[in-house]
């Protein structure tokens, strides 16, 4: 009985035992897995950690690499050089006022730039932001109150009115609609009647359309000319002009009746003369003079001031050998003294009058440049091409109006007329004489 007794005694302390073994062990495991599981932590913690710690180290390396990238240029009748956009600048356009500027980028903002500001060190800029969408294009309106922009997602129209606040300052309001979905091909250019009876608008196919100011089409134009490289709205408000493909610059008049009604799109003339198919075109500021560039190496001026409606064409002026390429930009003076012209980066400035080439400008930006506008004043020449926009100074707009002014003084014959003559050549060479100086500033720094 004693001995049943004690082993099962026994028995009960052997299990207690083998308890207490299996639990140490158990535990044993249980703190080996923690701390295995504590170094995949940490492990994971020291790599995520590791490109955290490198982060801004490569961002600042980054942003030392885009600095040092960043495309420098000067030039002697360089005015200024505008730089608010964060991404690539793809349209210019000037008001009719003469105070403003407008640009448009793929940063997704229009920016208005006041013209008064060029030759100041600083250059403001009032923001517009296109929601949801950039602006590829913009024109502003003939009473520069508001502008239009072609939207790259949208592929249609957009307009903001500018809302003059108490203190002066500006605003802008986008329409509740947009315009509706026309074109099948991409967008080439738009612009506004200076007349405000119709907006137009041009695509890479053959088409063209003429909208009024609520969104409705009013006619449709197709060019035939395979497929179009450029097509403008003429300064005076009455044509609508194409060039492609073919070797010839279409030129139609939108017209209307006397109540402001329209009536329809009239074909005017053509400007025939070319061996090779048209970059693109510019007219003078009041119509009566219009310039083209061609793949066939020249650009031509025409006189444009004929009585197309009783069967006058145009007048070739002058032919002049030049350097061109795909995309190439044309621009006229307004007083159609001046020829501007674009060749991927570079800018070269004629004598409309000679052909005589003036200037040149080498490298004015990092890419190809895609817009060439001078001021309604023609004291400057802007161009865009990259995030920044360069202003000129035209200087051979100077030169010509004196030679000119000097020719009439010679013929006048009343007094008043003399005086007046004297008054604006003085007024010319100040203005030159100060570029001039600039420009000596500059070749000696």
């Amino acid at each position: 009985m004693e001995f049943a007794a004690l082993f099962a005694v026994t028995l009960l302390l052997g299990a207690l035992v083998m308890l207490v073994a299996l639990a140490v062990g158990k535990r044993k495991e249980e703190i080996r897995e923690e701390i295995e599981q504590a170094s995949e932590f940490a492990a994971v913690g020291s790599v995520a950690k590791a490109p955290a710690s490198k982060k801004p180290k490569q961002e600042k390396q980054r942003a030392r690499k885009d600095k040092a990238t960043q495309h420098t240029f000067s030039h002697p009748l360089l005015a200024a050089s505008l730089k608010s956009h964060s991404a690539n600048v793809t349209c210019l356009d000037f008001s009719s006022n003469g105070k403003y500027l407008a640009s448009c980028a793929e940063d997704r903002t229009v920016r208005i730039w006041s013209t008064k500001d060029f030759l100041d060190r600083e250059h403001k800029c009032l923001r517009a932001n296109v929601d949801l969408d950039s602006a590829t294009l913009v024109r502003f309106s003939p009473d520069s109150r508001a502008f239009i922009t072609w939207l790259a997602n949208g592929d249609t129209i957009r307009i903001f009115k500018m809302i003059k606040k108490e203190d002066g300052s500006l605003s802008f309001k986008a329409s509740s609609e947009d315009f509706p979905q026309k074109h099948r091909a991409p967008i080439l250019n738009i612009g506004i009647a200076e007349t405000g009876k119709f907006i137009m608008s041009t695509s890479t196919d053959t088409t063209i359309h003429i909208w009024d100011l609520k969104g409705d089409v009013l006619a449709s134009i197709n060019t035939n000319q395979i497929t179009n490289s450029y097509a403008c709205v003429s300064p005076c408000g009455r044509f609508v002009a194409s060039c492609g493909f073919t070797p010839d610059v279409k030129v139609w008049e939108v017209c209307f009746g006397k109540g402001g009604e329209f009536k329809e799109v009239a074909r005017a003339f053509d400007l025939k003369g070319h061996s090779a198919g048209v970059h693109a075109f510019a007219f003078s500021n009041d119509s009566s003079r219009m310039v083209t560039v061609s793949k066939d190496g020249t650009w031509k001026l025409w006189d444009t001031d004929v009585e197309y409606k009783k069967q006058q064409d145009p007048y070739l002026l002058t032919t002049v050998p030049c350097t061109s390429s795909e995309g190439s930009r044309v621009a006229l003076s307004p007083d159609g003294r001046v020829v501007a012209i674009s060749d991927g980066c570079n800018v070269a400035m004629y004598s409309a009058a000679s052909g005589e080439l003036e200037e040149e400008m080498h490298g004015v930006h990092s890419e190809s440049i895609n817009d060439l506008r001078f001021d309604i004043t023609g004291r400057f020449l802007a161009c865009s091409g990259d995030k920044a926009i360069r202003v000129f100074h035209n200087a051979p707009g100077y030169r010509a109006a004196i030679r000119d002014m000097k020719n009439m003084l010679k013929k006048a014959q009343y007094e008043a007329m003399k005086q007046r003559l004297q008054q604006q050549i003085s007024e010319a060479q100040t203005s030159l004489d100060n570029v001039t100086q600039e420009r000596t500033l500059k070749a000696s720094d």
